[in-house]
């Protein structure tokens, strides 16, 4: 997409409403077994306004130990679900990267949740992509670059939306500045669910 970063790329309606429809059902599956839980800012212990869980072997989560990756849910003391086979699917067909993805990330945004600007650098391999799905209320994602500050530029992203940071966009500041809450019904408690898949280790 003209003037967004190198490797920047946005898929728009990627998932079908019935695909949109499994995809909630395997994230309710996957909350049953992992339960949805409130993240901490590491240095000031401030709540995150979203709440999350994760798919995959590893796990991303915050609280007073940092930011990092975990084997176990931090609050169950138990294995996260396995990634459904779609997203495996999706990865393996936008991703262009020869390894599976070992997180996802659930984050379910309710009303008023927003997500800061960031860099997604907590995993010992930065040459994989970041593949994210959008389910449920429409988001406005900003992207920036590699510091802090700066024009931005944002994309409306929709229910069924895939996103790639990739290259030059893997390590962009970027985040979500709006979630227009209420538009969409698939998500059975309202909001907006993302899903993020990320390769953590080395090849």
């Amino acid at each position: 997409m003209s003037d967004f970063p190198k490797g920047f790329a946005h898929y728009p309606l990627y998932f079908s409403l019935e695909e949109q429809a499994g995809l909630i059902e395997a994230v309710r599956d996957g909350v049953s077994q992992a339960p949805f839980f409130q993240p901490t800012m590491p240095r000031t212990g401030a709540p995150l306004s979203v709440v999350m869980s994760n798919f995959g072997p590893l796990g991303w989560v915050t609280d007073k130990g940092g930011y990092r990756y975990e084997a176990l849910h931090p609050k169950t003391g138990k294995p996260w679900p396995d990634l459904p086979p779609v997203l495996r699917r999706l990865w393996d067909d936008v991703s262009g990267y020869p390894a599976p993805p070992e997180a996802c990330l659930i984050n379910w945004y309710r009303d008023g949740a927003k997500m800061g600007m960031h860099v997604d650098n907590d995993e010992q391999n930065i040459q994989a992509p970041v593949v994210s799905v959008s389910l449920g209320d429409p988001a406005m994602f900003r992207i920036g670059g590699p510091k802090r500050g700066g024009p931005t530029k944002g994309v409306r992203l929709f229910s069924g939306d895939v996103v790639v940071l990739a290259g030059e966009a893997r390590l962009c500041h970027h985040g979500v500045s709006k979630v227009s809450y209420g538009e969409s019904a698939l998500v059975p408690k309202g909001g907006r669910i993302n899903l993020t898949m990320r390769r953590v280790t080395p090849l």
